[in-house]
């Protein structure tokens, strides 16, 4: 069967979905192909979103169904158990039932104008010449070939057609593991925990969120080991989890990758964007991609629909998507590369000693204003304004040149 779509998006995530929406708002015809049967599952990732990106992005507020806590604090442990708490003036921060907000965003591009088609699983890109020219999915023994004007891939980070239309893909993975759990113990329901340590979660960290109905998110991530391993010591090894998780009952897991590399710098080729995992487009201090990708949706929607109103789908026309998402992510996406650079480079003792140091600087006076975590170059540049902040910089700089020299 031959269909003819303006765009054809891979992937019925938020970025997906994002994307389609915006399209089909355009007055462009759009169909999603989501290879699950069900929008939303399996859920990859823990859903902890900032509210000042939400309402950026006209999201927020959520209906209350899905939105499952809201924050206006964090503790940050090091590998001994000590602890540096950043106590916020108002919540800034929500986690969400991320299979009901997927859904949520699904509907919207429906009641837009977007089709869906669930259970298909897309084979490959139908190329002619180098370009992008459709899909083939591929139902049981039978084959699908399903034309487009332009195909947008939000697929996520094991995307294999991005591989196909030439773009690298995401560097510098590290793998995860999220568990929700049950019978905790000693937690503050508005505050999340992260656990810093190369023995629990090397290369990255470990979290704690509390759900308002008592129970909460727990997982992980790391560059070297079994993640479920490491989720295994956590829960009953770090000093101050290991009090708050000695009693859990792990109720479900799942398992996902993480890209940490930093936006693509190509994400396109021609008749081709990549969206949100697929295009690393992530924080690499925090591994949040939900927000950032979202906000890159919106800018691929407005270069698709203009090169599709302009019949110029080439690489060199959609060049401007990457454009305007560097120009938009390029500085904070340094600064957030050179923090996770720095925080690679500490030992779990010098991990010890800044956790130390923040407490004893009151650091906490100083971030309690904070309001954007998603672009953190921006914030952290304006937080340079407090001497704290500088000699608690200076210190992270020193620990990152005296690791690598």
């Amino acid at each position: 069967m031959n269909t003819i779509s303006d765009a054809l998006v891979v992937g019925a995530g938020p970025c997906g979905s994002f994307t389609a929406m915006q399209l089909a708002k355009l007055g462009k015809s759009v169909k999603v192909f989501e290879e699950h049967n069900q929008i939303g599952i399996p859920t990859h990732c823990a859903g902890h979103l900032s509210i000042k990106g939400l309402k950026q992005l006209g999201l927020y507020p959520l209906p209350p169904s899905i939105v499952q806590n809201s924050f206006k604090g964090a503790n940050f442990y090091s590998p001994n158990g000590s602890k540096f708490t950043v106590h916020l003036n108002h919540p800034v921060t929500c986690t969400v039932d991320r299979a009901k907000f997927d859904n949520y965003l699904a509907e919207k591009a429906r009641n837009a104008g977007a089709n869906y088609q669930l259970s298909s699983h897309v084979e490959a890109l139908t190329l002619k010449n180098g370009v992008t020219e459709g899909l083939i999915l591929r139902n049981e023994q039978t084959q699908e070939h399903n034309h487009s004007r332009i195909v947008v891939d939000a697929e996520g980070i094991l995307s294999r057609l991005t591989r196909q239309a030439g773009l690298l893909a995401p560097q510098r993975i590290v793998k995860g593991v999220e568990a929700e759990v049950e019978n905790l113990s000693d937690t503050e329901s508005d505050c999340v925990d992260v656990y810093l340590g190369n023995s629990y979660a090397p290369g990255f960290y470990a979290w704690l969120i509390p759900k308002k109905d008592g129970k909460a998110k727990v997982g992980l991530a790391a560059k070297t080991g079994n993640p479920k391993e490491l989720l295994e010591k956590l829960i009953r090894k770090q000093p101050a989890a290991s009090r708050k998780l000695r009693s859990v009952k792990i109720l479900s897991s799942t398992f996902h990758s993480i890209t940490l590399g930093g936006p693509a710098t190509h994400p396109y080729s021609d008749g081709f964007l990549a969206v949100g995992d697929a295009a690393s487009q992530v924080k690499p201090t925090t591994g949040g991609g939900v927000i950032m990708g979202l906000t890159c949706a919106q800018v691929a929607a407005k270069v698709a629909s203009e090169a599709l109103d302009n019949n110029d789908l080439s690489s060199q026309f959609l060049k401007k998507y990457g454009d305007l998402c560097r120009k938009l992510l390029g500085f904070d996406m340094k600064i957030m590369l050179g923090m996770r650079s720095t925080l690679d480079s500490m030992s779990d003792q010098k991990l010890n000693h800044a956790i130390a140091l923040c407490t004893k600087l009151g650091l906490d006076k100083t971030l309690q204003n904070i309001e954007d975590i998603d672009f953190q170059g921006k914030t952290l540049v304006h937080a340079l304004q407090s001497p704290r902040v500088i000699v608690a910089a200076t210190y992270f700089l020193y620990t990152y040149f005296s690791a690598n020299l």
